[in-house]
């Protein structure tokens, strides 16, 4: 099963440095362009926009690169 995410959520994800952190921006269920690249996504494979909490930037995640944060 799909993990399934909201805007406003708090997340974490594991990034170069160890782990970042930040907010669901927004579910992305269609082929876009996000965060500076083209994202291929669907209903039935969605990504998530983020904005990292430390640096204030955007990236697209997978549901399952993300965990809600404790």
């Amino acid at each position: 099963m799909t993990k399934k995410f909201k805007k406003g959520d708090n997340v974490e994800w594991s990034s170069h440095g160890g782990t970042a952190s930040g907010e669901v921006e927004k579910e992305i269920t269609e082929r876009t362009e996000a965060a500076g690249r083209t994202v291929a996504a669907s209903k039935d494979d969605p990504q998530y926009l983020v904005k990292s909490e430390k640096s204030g930037g955007e990236a697209v995640h997978k549901p399952s690169a993300l965990r809600n944060k404790r």
